[in-house]
């Protein structure tokens, strides 16, 4: 009797790990397009000195996969890496080259440009003489302040300026962006760290107004070695067109309901580019025969035959970004490794001013039994992937909500309820009970969403929980 409730309780535990995440499957193609992204990445500026190979550098690489054993045939795994940026505890910052360009469009009036204002000068405030700054402000027009030092007597004239915005006309972002890289390049070559901070309220009006005319254009300012953050007020701008900012131009993204709290996030950007230890980095996967791309979750991907390459965010001291990527192995001999994957991990050492190459190998085990590769199951990586995956409803349920199919909405989060038990089977019910408490109040939130207002909060809310979710830790405000 003992040992069929003994029997019984195991098969129960197999069949709910296996339920979402446990036993790896893929019995024929993923279902879905694999979202690899086609958009060409921006060719990074030439490191100072050729890359050193395998050396320490600022960055710590540490990889692992979901299934360090798999069973004989196809199945998924999910690899993911984490990356963090070295500490340097008691060091001197560096000295940085912003350009700050703030929308003062005619629905900027009132409360928001007054808190943008102020923001600014908590900015000014905050920055040293051997900085330098440019103060930008666009409606249809663009007015700028030309890039200087923040000397004693410079911070008076930029605080002056700062006061005399006003808010005036539509939304061209373009001719702001232009105005600030245009700014930079005065002195972009007597600073590491060149950094463009964008903050708007509303959709592009004019100049160039699609999309992917001004992605293109970000894509081009990142090339020419300067960092695009971008800061999001209110309720009423593009999300999406914002995010596509900071991840082309490597930088920030920030989401700010209630536009007091702008100087936190102007402050908490020149940390980051102030302390910045790693720029130009590109994580490379290689895939060996067998071993094919589901997706990489949650990052513009570029595929070159076997090699996958994701380009990641500037990186500040202590920055932590994670990377979490779906393959397809076929195992195929029982008690063999399989090489699931080669890692590569290439960027310019600010600390040292030298570009550095670090790699990494990822195998796993082919086993024959099931509950062998349950048991082996990496806990961590287990959450990561969930974690990963619910970004991705996430995104689903914010898009569902803002077209109205509320009940869609709330179908995404109790899926990511279902991923989160399937991974607590595996790691612990404790390892995801923040992450099921946030499913919650997810869908507390979007019960009570009632105005239009409220439902696009929700929506942006959502969006910025998905690129944490996905592991964009430390470049999502």
């Amino acid at each position: 009797m003992n040992r069929t409730v003994v029997f019984l309780s195991l098969a129960g535990s197999l069949a709910l790990a296996a339920l979402v995440l446990g036993l790896p499957q893929v019995k024929g193609p993923p279902a879905g397009p694999v979202p690899v992204i086609a958009d060409p990445l921006p060719t990074p500026p030439t490191p100072p000195v050729p890359p050193i190979q395998g050396v320490p550098g600022s960055l710590t690489m540490t990889s692992r996969l979901s299934h360090p054993y798999v069973p004989m045939g196809a199945s998924e795994v999910f690899a993911t890496v984490d990356l963090t940026g070295a500490e340097v505890p008691g060091a001197k910052r560096s000295p940085v080259n912003l350009a700050l360009v703030i929308d003062r469009s005619g629905s900027m009036s009132g409360y928001k440009l007054a808190q943008a204002k102020q923001a600014a000068r908590h900015l000014v405030g905050l920055l040293r003489e051997e900085d330098r700054l440019a103060i930008i402000h666009y409606g249809s027009d663009v007015q700028s302040l030309p890039s200087m030092p923040v000397t004693p007597g410079n911070r008076e004239r930029m605080l002056q300026y700062v006061d005399g915005i006003w808010d005036d006309g539509g939304t061209n972002i373009a001719a702001g962006l232009n105005a600030g890289r245009f700014q930079l390049a005065s002195a972009h070559g007597q600073f590491k760290v060149n950094r463009l901070i964008l903050m708007s309220d509303g959709q592009p009006t004019e100049g160039i107004t699609d999309d992917e005319g001004l992605k293109q254009q970000v894509r081009e300012i990142r090339a020419s070695g300067v960092t695009v953050s971008a800061i999001g007020v209110g309720t009423d701008f593009n999300e999406d067109l914002m995010q596509a900012f900071a991840e082309f131009g490597a930088g920030a993204y920030g989401f700010l309901e209630d536009a007091g709290k702008l100087a936190v996030l102007f402050q908490k950007d020149l940390q980051q580019a102030a302390t910045t230890v790693a720029r130009d980095v590109t994580l490379t996967f290689t895939l060996p025969a067998g071993v094919s791309l589901g997706e990489v979750l949650g990052y513009n991907a570029r595929q070159s035959g076997n090699q996958v390459h994701v380009a990641l965010p500037d990186f500040s001291s202590g920055q932590l970004e994670r990377v979490v990527v779906r393959l397809v192995v076929n195992g195929d001999s029982v008690g063999r490794s399989v090489r699931v994957t080669d890692l590569k991990l290439g960027y310019t050492d600010l600390i040292r001013n030298v570009g550095v190459e670090n790699g990494a190998a990822l195998s796993a085990m082919v086993t024959d039994r099931d509950e062998e590769v349950l048991a082996k199951q990496d806990k961590d990586a287990t959450v990561y992937a969930a974690r990963a995956r619910s970004a991705v409803n996430l995104r689903k349920a914010a898009e569902a909500l803002r077209d109205g199919r509320r009940e869609e909405a709330k179908g995404y989060i109790r899926d990511n309820q279902n991923l989160f038990e399937a991974a607590g089977a595996v790691a612990s019910p404790a390892a995801v009970a923040a992450d099921q408490a946030e499913q919650q109040a997810t869908l507390e939130e979007y019960e009570r969403a009632a105005s239009d207002e409220e439902m696009r909060s929700a929506v942006k809310t959502s969006k910025v929980k998905a690129l944490k979710s996905f592991g964009r830790l430390g470049s999502t405000y």
